[in-house]
């Protein structure tokens, strides 16, 4: 099985689908990470940039991740870019890869990256053109829960983490410069708070939640 997941920012495939990842790989899936946008001058030093390139790979070996693909559109900023240009980008990356599965963002969270990444995923993956079997949107720390009351987050998707939960903390540990402090949402007593929270509405002692936007059963 060949999974993608696209993140809008680098974390945001931790955060919203780390434990899922490290699921898939273990289980012999093959997992492709499509990273959208990344830091520029002088908003982020130059230190930083460097940086995050060795957080992105050192998450990505914690994972499993096969490949990953990098679009280079700045960060908060893909509102200035061409719906089209977005939607052809990540056409050309589902085209390589050829997904069964496609994770992406919820499309009520509060960063309108993550917003329009929705939106040209849905394009770029088209029924009448590809093949993918199975779509889910996932909840990003920060993001999904301060984001648009018209537009909550309502899960129907559970997977069980309990037993790569740990990789996903490591995985998160990685990007360094992104953790934050409890009480942040993007502090590791959060990550595992929502984890154990996602993980109690099944059952479980981790879960991660996730909409079904779209399932093909042949």
């Amino acid at each position: 099985m060949k999974i993608l997941v696209i993140a809008p920012h680098p974390d945001d495939e931790v955060l919203g689908c780390g434990g899922t990842i490290t699921k898939h790989t273990k289980e012999g899936g093959e997992v492709y990470l499509c990273i959208v946008t990344k830091a520029y001058t002088p908003e982020w030093s130059e230190e930083f940039i460097k940086n995050r390139l060795k957080e992105i790979e050192k998450a990505n070996k914690i994972l499993g991740i096969k490949k990953t693909y990098f679009l280079d559109y700045p960060t908060v900023k893909l509102d200035t870019i061409p719906q089209k240009e977005l939607n052809e980008a990540i056409s050309k990356v589902v085209n390589e890869v050829n997904p069964d599965v496609v994770y992406i963002p919820h499309k009520g969270d509060l960063n309108k990256d993550h917003r329009l990444v929705f939106e040209s995923t849905l394009v770029a993956t088209r029924p009448i053109n590809r093949k993918v079997k199975r779509i889910l949107s996932y909840e990003t720390l920060s993001e999904t829960e301060w984001g648009q009351p018209i537009e909550p987050f309502i899960p129907n998707v559970y997977i069980d983490i309990s037993e790569t939960f740990e990789a996903k903390v490591e995985a998160m540990k990685a990007y360094e410069n992104e953790l934050k402090q409890y009480p942040h949402p993007r502090s590791l007593e959060i990550i595992e708070a929502l984890a154990k929270k996602r993980g109690s509405e099944i059952g479980v002692n981790f879960a991660e939640a996730f909409i079904l936007i779209r399932e093909i059963i042949e």
